[in-house]
């Protein structure tokens, strides 16, 4: 008889607290320190308040992977309690989270480390999807197996409404971000093969370059599994979010539509007026 299957994610999936309780996803937090001060992303921290710290300050915060330590420390009581586990992360070119997950999992027969090779609810979609392949009795192998063939699938994307974070986080050159600034250039960052690059640059006012993009991504969606979509953002306003929301219900049929706040390791690096939609294709998503 299989074990029974717990999943695990770290805490850059920015799944909504709702879904997380109701497929049972545990969750160990990123690190997040802010003026030498360590925080722990979505227990004692949330993105307002680094908003406001850096608005008051001109600070930003570091973000952090779990040490291995803290992964064992994890992993233990599960595995003690006879689960077998299905751990997630962020993108291994992203992050050591990955790498500290696999070489804690060592320790232990039945855990399962996926590099999802993508960010935010990237992560998401494959995760949702183990979830429910554990509740559907499956084995943590056959949940494994599925997730790492699931990864190249994901069609992740954001636009990005200031540099500004990016510049400060050392993820964009000054140029680059004078260049944007002045010619108010909204650019696509989007998540091919593990990495992040820069997409389509579009112009204007925020809102307007949103509904272009939503039109973009979602007319043909030949191409796109219709089971479930995230419009996931970072801080934009309400009225922004249900435009967004709006488009993407009446551009395709999609049978859910989830809207995702994105949590502090993601808002770190992007800031606020960040919006992104995420589903997964029928083919693999491959770089240009």
């Amino acid at each position: 008889m299989s074990k029974k299957v717990l999943i695990t994610r770290d805490s850059t999936s920015d799944i909504p607290d709702d879904i997380l309780e109701k497929l049972n996803i545990k969750t160990i937090p990123l690190g997040i320190t802010l003026d030498n001060k360590l925080y722990h992303d979505g227990v004692d921290i949330d993105p307002d308040f680094i908003y406001k710290y850096h608005e008051e300050h001109g600070v930003l915060p570091k973000t952090s992977a779990a040490n291995i330590a803290d992964m064992v420390d994890f992993f233990k009581p599960f595995v003690d309690e006879g689960y077998a586990i299905v751990h997630f992360t962020i993108s291994s070119s992203m992050s050591s989270t990955y790498q500290n997950s696999l070489l804690a999992a060592e320790d232990f027969e039945d855990v399962y480390v996926v590099d999802t090779a993508n960010l935010s609810t990237g992560e998401a979609l494959i995760i949702m999807r183990a979830a429910e392949m554990a509740q559907e009795g499956k084995s943590a192998k056959e949940i494994y197996e599925a997730s790492v063939a699931l990864t190249p699938y994901i069609d992740a994307s954001f636009v990005i409404d200031s540099l500004e974070y990016l510049h400060k986080g050392g993820r964009c050159s000054t140029l680059a971000a004078l260049g944007a600034n002045l010619l108010k250039l909204k650019p696509c960052i989007e998540v091919t093969e593990g990495s992040m690059g820069v997409g389509k640059k579009y112009r204007g006012k925020y809102i307007q370059t949103l509904r272009e993009y939503v039109a973009e991504r979602l007319t043909d969606y030949s191409d796109i599994e219709l089971d479930r979509v995230f419009v996931t953002h970072a801080g934009c306003d309400p009225e922004v979010v249900d435009e967004v929301y709006r488009l993407v219900k009446e551009t395709a049929p999609f049978k859910e539509i989830i809207v995702s706040r994105a949590g502090c390791t993601i808002s770190s690096h992007c800031g606020a007026n960040t919006l992104g939609v995420l589903y997964i294709r029928k083919s693999p998503k491959k770089a240009q």
